[in-house]
């Protein structure tokens, strides 16, 4: 490694540390590192000029300048849209969120998602939290992270081969991470929520899909394709192997919130009344976990298949990976957690006997917006290796 690309490398793993923490000491970092101290003060002059950090101490120590600039992290879900502004410690400043129709397709859901960011930084800006660096967003589909192109959202109609970051560096002129959500998802709770200092476990996202985000040996796994963790697809039923179950494939038919909402407008005899017309709508299930919590039977037995159904995909994604834990999150999961720890406990072993913990997501309905601001931090911290 030549010396100038072995400086940057310095300023970024500094710039990280003290993003970490509220003041460092320069000597203790260049131990925790294992760097001489010279190249620890060498790196955060560096930061200094730049205005990142902030020397204390007679020059003992470092911190962060929190006014330097913000990121934004965004979750794009099947049926609305989250935006965070957060500072360089990842510390949430200001939030919205909007609903979002999916049967509008990428062009005006683009627009949606550019009005929001616009919106957003513009109060930023007149808070005093300085300018947007980078931007992180999940999408429910997956993604070729190289090119920032969403490959096909099955939940959201027409988006097929989506260069989503193009797009977006174009309009907000400045560098974009594009993920799939259960991978942000993922990487929110190693970062800050349930898997925190555990480097190989799945986090399974149960909401209108079902995505699923795998960590292994600290490191999320993204696949040949990108598309590792896509189990919607996986069949659990081998005679029907050659049966279509169109786009949602197989798993996600029963597991996910849709497949909940079809399966209790079945048992339940009809959609709830008084709800607003829409894609979205017809694939909430809340109907069904209202009855549960009624004491309704169908509403039981149609908790109970979905939740079967889910602990038998849970134990095959168990035989292959082998993690030390299952994080659930995603608002299926929420909708009655103890029937559903209970039934994935139950069934679980009894398929894989040395079953992993399974715990439910620290971070709620946030994971993928913490994961996205996680990403657009590793962005922004490119800015240590640019040129002054």
């Amino acid at each position: 490694m030549n010396a100038t690309k072995q400086s940057e490398e310095i300023s970024q793993r500094v710039f990280r540390e003290v993003r970490e923490h509220r003041e460092v000491s320069l000597a203790r970092l260049a131990r925790r590192l294992g760097v001489k101290t010279a190249s620890v003060v060498a790196a955060a002059r560096k930061l200094a000029r730049k205005g990142l950090v902030e020397f204390r101490t007679a020059g003992e120590k470092i911190r962060l300048n929190r006014n330097f600039g913000c990121v934004l992290g965004i979750d794009l879900g099947a049926s609305h849209l989250h935006f965070a502004l957060a500072n360089l410690r990842g510390d949430i400043l200001d939030e919205r969120t909007d609903k979002l129709r999916p049967e509008d397709g990428p062009q005006k859901t683009t627009a949606q998602i550019q009005n929001g960011i616009q919106a957003l930084a513009a109060e930023g800006q007149v808070k005093g939290h300085g300018r947007v660096l980078a931007l992180g967003i999940g999408v429910p589909s997956a993604v070729d992270a190289e090119r920032g192109v969403v490959a096909y959202a099955n939940n959201l109609p027409g988006w097929s081969d989506i260069n989503l970051r193009r797009l977006l560096e174009s309009a907000c002129r400045v560098p974009v991470c594009i993920e799939n959500d259960a991978n942000l998802a993922a990487i929110g709770e190693h970062w800050r929520g349930a898997a925190r200092g555990v480097d190989n476990f799945v986090f399974v996202a149960i909401g209108t899909g079902i995505g699923t985000g795998v960590f292994i040996n600290g490191k999320l796994y993204r696949g040949r394709t990108g598309a590792a963790g896509e189990i919607y697809r996986m069949n659990l039923e081998w005679p029907r192997w050659a049966e279509d179950f169109g786009e949602t494939g197989y798993f996600e038919n029963y597991a996910s919130g849709q497949g909940l909402a079809a399966a209790g407008r079945r048992l339940l005899g009809a959609s709830p009344a008084g709800v607003p017309s829409g894609l979205a709508q017809e694939r909430e299930a809340y109907f069904v976990f209202e009855a549960f919590r009624q004491g309704n039977p169908r509403a039981r037995a149609a908790l109970e298949q979905c939740f079967t159904i889910l602990a038998v995909g849970l134990a095959n994604v168990v035989t292959v990976l082998d993690p030390e834990l299952i994080v659930l999150g995603g608002g299926v999961s929420q909708g009655a957690p103890d029937f559903l720890l209970e039934t994935i406990g139950r069934v679980g072993p009894r398929l894989v006997p040395d079953f992993p913990s399974v715990r439910r997501s620290l971070l709620g309905d946030k994971a993928q917006t913490f994961g996205a601001i996680a990403s657009a931090l590793e962005l922004a911290c490119a800015v240590v290796s640019r040129p002054l």
